[in-house]
């Protein structure tokens, strides 16, 4: 991550502008042992609290790196009910890195969260539909099967 991603520019104003970086090294006491950290590298984006709501383990290009950051950032604020505040970052992964292995879980999330947001279940159905045509590998497209029902 050293030597590609972190360099590279793009990333490097994304996270200076949305996040507060904490780097060391994976098996620091106690963080590693508080966040079950095993190996490098090894991401958390965790809210103001502490609390984990997203992990990544391994290495990720600059164009999967950063949609997997806005996925981190998407699940704290979907998790703390600040549904718009998600859903700005769920639209601008599926929007701006539609081959992001990140993409598949935030359209399913965007689905959701606009279920939880408009109570109607149109936005369950279009995600499974969405899933079913563009990622229908992905593990996202399985889970929202039972939308298909909706």
């Amino acid at each position: 991550m050293g030597a590609v991603t972190y360099p590279d520019s793009r990333v490097a104003e994304f996270i200076n502008d949305r996040m507060i970086p904490v780097q060391m090294l994976y098996d620091a006491q106690p963080y590693a042992s508080d966040y079950n950290v095993k190996w490098t590298p090894t991401i958390i984006t965790l809210d103001q609290n502490g609390k984990e709501h997203h992990r990544i383990v391994g290495f990720l290009p600059p164009d999967e790196f950063i949609p997997g950051l806005l996925l981190g950032m998407a699940k704290v604020n979907f998790d703390r009910d600040k549904l718009d505040e998600a859903m700005a970052d769920l639209e601008k992964i599926v929007n701006n890195y539609p081959k992001s292995g990140a993409t598949p879980e935030a359209i399913y999330l965007r689905g959701v969260t606009q279920y939880k947001t408009t109570h109607s279940p149109e936005p369950l159905k279009e995600a499974f539909e969405q899933l079913r045509r563009e990622y229908p590998a992905s593990e996202w497209a399985k889970r929202a099967t039972p939308y298909s029902l909706l």
